[in-house]
This record gives structure tokens, sequence and C-alpha cells, in this order.
């Protein structure tokens, strides 16, 4: 049993809006969840949108479901929608 590290992130739109989203990764390391989800961000045309060491801090630690343990395994990192982001 891997023990992830969640770490609740809020990034600014520039046309207005706010996504808000988990980032899961096998470290608590707050530099590498910022840049994972600076790349999510990037890797959904959403290069703009802001995010900062203080809008991506640490939640809790958990197992990580399947599909995200696959992704973490992929990438390094998984992310976990919650509001505002897009569906796809």
């Amino acid at each position: 049993m891997t023990i992830s590290h969640v770490f609740d992130t809020y990034a600014k739109k520039t046309k207005g809006g706010i996504m808000h989203f988990d980032v899961i990764i096998d470290e608590q390391d707050p530099q590498k969840a910022l840049q994972s989800a600076k790349h999510w961000l990037e890797s959904i045309g959403h290069a703009d949108a802001v995010v900062t060491q203080e809008t991506c801090y640490f939640c809790h630690s958990a197992e990580a479901p399947a599909e995200m343990r696959r992704q973490i395994d992929e990438r390094g990192y998984a992310i976990y929608k919650l509001e505002g982001c897009p569906k796809d």
C-alpha cells in the first residue's frame, strides 16, 4: 500500500472564474505539487491560469484509488477535479 499526498489547489482563470482540484503525488513536497498543478493546467490549455504555493497546499494523505495510482505511476501526479474544471 502506497500512501499518496493530496494538495488542495485553486487556480484563477485569466478570463474569470476558479478551478478547484486536488493534486495527488507520492511525496509530501509542496514545490512538486505546485509544478504538477502548473503542468496539468498547461496540458488542458490553461497555462495562463494563476496558481501559487498559497493556493496549492497540503491537505491530507491517503491511499490513491487504482486509476489515480496509474496516473501517478505514468506521469508523477494525478488530478482530482472538483469545481470549475473542464469535464474532459
